[in-house]
């Protein structure tokens, strides 16, 4: 694999950040990719491990090793084509993933893991700088007619295989551009919407059909403005349907004042700032200008609420974690090749952010209908003697306020929009997600088929892209008796 010894004669190098001072000043992306020489070294790194867990770590099951050893011996070209054997959107992952792979390397057992993520990103922006990113249409025509609900990860990848296919696909997406999460969720400093706008174009090339601002489900729920359509129009017209929704249901906070103004769920302030920067006049872009932020939730969407307010120009800016602080590295022995619980810290973070664990929100108070101040009380987490599970109480004296003029929800999600479920008429599992499993995709009702978010519930993108292209067989495979597209 590459140079034998790579491992033991080079070090793990990052890819480099634009310094925070400069990259506050606007919403481009800042992470500077390893240069050709610097990819080749730490390829060099990938060990002849014999059994690469890191394939099994990445839930697309990328074939690092392989891609690795071609970076190598700069042999780019075909690093791209294993690349895209097995991830439809390597921007996309490169980019955001959190790299469960490099949590599976094996040189992570006692040392730094192989930079993967950082290899791939140069991998695919190498691809797409040389020209070799280009459509590929099918050989022939099947006269068959797919039409996929979302937009996101799930949907995209799963409209292009079976574009690639040879099927009419149609693509439906309820936002007035396509990306779903992608587009709206994610801050342009972490992923420019040029990335999406180019696959776009590929996928358009490649015949898939684009359909932005249409509501699929019942008429009644659909905002106005937005073109809808049926599930029963859709599976009349169609000879299959995939669902490939997100999990849009944010969890909410039921405490006292949250009803006040100033207090939002994560997503509407992430989407609304999207839109401004994609030149939405209407959607404010100063919205945390010199106010006291307070988001509550430690995830990646409460990080990037905290990026965002930061670029705004909060006057301050507080992140509370419901769980215990984790510890700051994991138990290696304990934990490997799994994904480890350890302390997180983002580039949003290191742009200004003060972090605090263990805590909950009693309730918000505020003057003339507008959020002012947040309570709320530390708390410490046993076991129930009676279940063996951890439950949360209250440490006794600990309450406490803060100042808050902005209160962002970031807790997650809990499930697809449940008005979309009723409407498809498909069997739902405990959490309400679509009942669907991961052998053929399909769901209760016939001809429909579920993946993504709405089937597996709130997940990385990586997973949707993963689950979008394992659905596309399935559908092909429904088709056609038969496929040879991959899984």
């Amino acid at each position: 694999m590459g140079k034998i010894t790579g491992f033991l004669e080079f070090q793990r190098l990052n890819e480099a950040y634009a310094a925070p001072t400069a990259r506050l000043k606007n919403w481009r992306e800042f992470v500077l990719r390893l240069d050709d020489e610097q990819s080749k070294q730490q390829a060099a790194r990938c060990m002849d491990c014999g059994i690469p867990f890191c394939n099994n770590g990445c839930p697309v099951n990328n074939i690092i090793p392989d891609w690795n050893d071609l970076v190598y011996r700069q042999q780019w070209r075909k690093a791209l084509d294993v690349l895209h054997s097995t991830n439809n959107f390597p921007e996309f992952t490169g980019r955001i993933c959190p790299a469960p792979c490099e949590a599976a390397c094996t040189l992570n057992i006692n040392d730094d893991a192989v930079g993967i993520k950082s290899i791939e990103h140069a991998i695919i922006d190498k691809g797409w700088e040389e020209g070799w990113v280009t459509p590929q249409p099918p050989v022939r025509k099947t006269g068959k007619k797919v039409a996929v609900v979302g937009s996101g990860p799930a949907g995209l990848a799963c409209a292009q295989q079976l574009a690639r296919a040879g099927h009419a696909v149609t693509l439906f997406e309820k936002s007035d551009r396509i990306g779903g999460l992608l587009r709206y969720g994610i801050p342009d400093f972490k992923l420019e919407k040029s990335q999406i706008d180019r696959r776009i174009s590929q996928m358009e090339a490649e015949g898939v059909e684009f359909c932005p601002s249409t509501y699929i489900g019942d008429p009644a729920d659909a905002e106005d403005g937005l073109t809808t359509r049926t599930p029963a129009s859709l599976k009349e017209e169609f000879d299959a349907v995939v669902m490939t929704g997100g999990a849009e249901m944010p969890r909410d906070l039921p405490v006292p004042g949250r009803e006040l103004q100033g207090v939002y769920f994560a997503m509407d302030f992430l989407r609304q700032q999207n839109k401004a920067v994609a030149g939405d006049r209407l959607a404010g872009q100063t919205l945390a200008k010199g106010k006291h932020v307070i988001v509550i939730g430690g995830g990646d969407t409460g990080s990037d609420c905290v990026g965002t307010s930061n670029r705004h120009g909060a006057a301050s800016v507080t992140q509370f974690e419901l769980l215990p602080q984790p510890p700051e590295s994991e138990n290696k022995p304990m934990t490997w090749p799994y994904w480890p619980v350890k302390l997180r810290t983002s580039s949003s973070h290191d742009e200004g952010c003060d972090r605090d664990w263990a805590v909950t929100t009693k309730s918000l108070q505020g003057e003339n209908g507008v959020v002012k101040k947040l309570v709320a009380a530390r708390v410490e987490w046993v076991k129930d003697e009676a279940t063996g599970q951890m439950k949360m109480q209250e440490v006794e004296g600990s309450e406490f306020e803060m100042k808050a003029d902005l209160v962002l929800l970031a807790m997650g999600f809990v499930s697809p929009l449940q008005k979309v479920l009723d409407a498809f008429g498909v069997d739902r599992d405990s959490r309400g997600n679509v009942r669907a499993n991961t052998d053929d995709y399909r769901t209760s009702v016939d001809k429909v088929f579920a993946a993504g978010d709405m089937r597996r519930g709130q997940s990385l993108v990586v997973w949707a892209i993963r689950e979008g292209r394992q659905a596309a067989r399935s559908v092909d495979a429904f088709l056609m008796g038969d496929s040879d597209l991959p899984r």
